[in-house]
């Protein structure tokens, strides 16, 4: 037997314009992390001490410590920082096609960079007020780990031991390419062109699956019932619905018609809706409730309706 991989056909006009289009207004930028490693693995002579109590054998045992307690607020407050500087790379961007790159727009860069460089300020803040409990930490770890405590393991200071870095990588076959070797340097533009490509579809993928979860998110509010009673919503169930229509209208590549008529009778459903009336009102509930079910239809269709790579066998 032999595997023929087919791929998707070639991207249509819309696609190719759309790919220009966001090649031609759109930076990679890429998020890059300095972080004190708080679980270490444990030695073989401690697996083996560890493997004794269970009668096993250290080599087929994997086990590690935890030098660090993290749940400690000091601990959570440096850990929150990270978590909102991805959630901000990633809510300003657009999905590419390589690990660890997205594409924000061109106009936004100093933007982005100002607010990477306030997360950065703000870790700054938090490590060193880690740091001053630094020694409580440890010896908390010394009292938890026994004889697994290793004070090797611990720097003599947590300061410098966590960093955010922003950087924007090219994705564009070099210039000095189309000197060397103009063959293979169309060869590049070729493949960079399909990276864009595949970049559309995927901004496009992304949108669709946020839109349909948070639909139906708000719709098994909205028609639900607990004890006969309608259940309670919060306000983010609207909220993150107009939050997702701002970045939608920010970061729209204008590359599929369909999707873009979806997100705007979705919007109309909500437009000047608030979650007081929402709660106050069943036939406002009702009436929300089942304009949104339309649009969940059609969200359903283009999911399903999706591009997918096919794999077949063929016979030799």
């Amino acid at each position: 037997m032999s595997t023929s991989i087919l791929t998707e056909p070639p991207p249509s006009s819309a696609v190719s314009s759309s790919s220009e289009h966001l090649r031609a207004t759109m930076a990679a930028a890429r998020l890059s992390f300095t972080w004190f490693g708080v679980c270490k693995s444990l030695t073989s002579q401690q697996k083996n001490q560890a493997a004794d109590s269970f009668g096993a054998e250290g080599k087929f045992l994997s086990a590690g410590k935890k030098l660090l307690d993290t749940s400690h607020p000091a601990f959570r407050a440096v850990t929150t920082i990270r978590g909102k500087a991805v959630s901000y790379w990633k809510s300003v961007s657009l999905p590419f096609p390589e690990p660890g790159i997205r594409l924000v727009r061109q106009d936004s860069i100093t933007a982005f960079d100002n607010q990477i460089a306030a997360y950065r300020d703000e870790l700054t803040e938090a490590v060193h007020k880690l740091d001053r409990k630094y020694d409580d930490l440890r010896q908390t770890a010394r009292d938890r780990l026994g004889e697994l405590f290793d004070s090797a393991d611990y720097p003599s200071s947590l300061i410098g031991m966590f960093s955010i870095e922003s950087d924007y990588p090219s994705v564009e076959p070099p210039d000095y390419l189309r000197q060397l070797d103009p063959e293979l340097y169309e060869q590049e533009c070729q493949r960079v062109q399909a990276r864009f490509s595949e970049a559309v579809q995927l901004a496009e993928q992304a949108f669709i699956d946020e839109l349909h979860q948070l639909v139906e998110h708000l719709s098994e509010r909205l028609s639900g019932h607990v004890d006969g009673k309608p259940k309670v919503f919060r306000d983010t169930a609207i909220t993150n619905l107009t939050e997702f229509f701002d970045r939608f209208q920010q970061l729209n590549i204008r590359s599929n018609s369909d999707l873009d008529d979806l997100v705007a009778n979705a919007q109309r459903v909500i437009r000047g809706v608030k979650p007081s009336e929402l709660r106050n009102s069943n036939s406002l509930r009702q009436q929300v409730a089942s304009q949104l079910a339309g649009v969940t239809s059609v969200l359903d269709g283009l999911l399903v309706d999706q591009p997918r790579r096919r794999i077949l066998r063929r016979p030799r």
